[in-house]
């Protein structure tokens, strides 16, 4: 029944005016909006919707990954875009000072968005 569906995902936030900055201008993403949400139009075709939500609660885990040829490069990019990236140093997952994580997979740096949810930037 589903199968043939056109599925997409989305997620919520505080403050939609500061999300469509963030999402638009910091990372350069194709934002639309309609109905009161944001579209975020990512390589592939793929649409996410970012909704308003007044008791908004951050995500605990990373709601978009975006796979970078370098990762060195995305996370020197985006910092000088005003991106904060995390950093980590509990058992096995350690990021140096960039906010790189090294070992265990692909390089990987994570992020939050003006509402706190997280974020990451890969090498694929």
């Amino acid at each position: 029944m589903l199968k043939d569906a056109k599925a997409f995902s989305g997620f919520s936030v505080d403050d939609l005016s500061k999300a469509k900055a963030f999402y638009g201008e910091t990372l350069g993403l194709d934002v639309g909006e309609e109905n009161g949400m944001l579209q975020l139009h990512i390589a592939g075709g793929t649409t996410i919707i970012v909704y308003p939500k007044p008791n908004h609660t951050p995500a605990t885990f990373t709601i978009l990954n975006f796979p970078v040829a370098d990762v060195e490069q995305a996370v020197d990019d985006l910092t000088a875009r005003g991106v904060q990236f995390q950093h980590y140093n509990q058992g096995d997952l350690v990021t140096d000072a960039k906010g790189i994580a090294h070992g265990g997979g692909p390089k990987i740096a994570w992020f939050t968005d003006p509402a706190g949810n997280i974020l990451s930037v890969l090498e694929a």
